[in-house]
């Protein structure tokens, strides 16, 4: 069975602050843009490899705003490599970005909460993924 490809896709007031999050901190790649396609610009994100990418969308004179709420659209990456967590980690803060409390003081116990330029949050997760 192929496994399908999750995109997550949400707007932004600022793609070149959004870029040098998800790029130069947490070391995703710009998979594809595009410009003034139908009054949007845009970028994906993501690995080659990832069956999954994000999206991020500007229409040029729209503003949207921040994330509503400091758990909204919570982004969670498993890394259950104490090495390879490590490494993203350290990436962020090289990059300039401080952790900060999560919402949910659960991802604290074994994780880092990051927050990007629009206010919304990613973890990175000291742990492998189990149901």
């Amino acid at each position: 069975m192929q496994v399908p490809t999750l995109r997550i896709a949400r707007p932004t007031d600022d793609l070149a602050a959004l870029l040098r999050f998800y790029c130069h901190g947490l070391g995703l790649q710009q998979l594809a843009s595009f410009a003034n396609h139908n009054g949007f610009d845009g970028v994906m994100l993501g690995s080659p490899q990832a069956p999954y990418h994000l999206e991020f969308t500007h229409r040029p004179g729209h503003r949207v705003g921040r994330a509503p709420t400091a758990d909204h659209h919570l982004l969670v990456f498993y890394l259950p490599n104490l090495i390879e967590w490590q490494t993203a980690v350290d990436r962020m803060q090289a990059a300039g970005y401080a952790p900060v409390p999560s919402y949910n003081p659960y991802w604290d116990q074994h994780g880092r909460t990051f927050e990007d330029p629009d206010g919304y949050r990613v973890v990175l997760q000291m742990a492998a993924w189990t149901l």
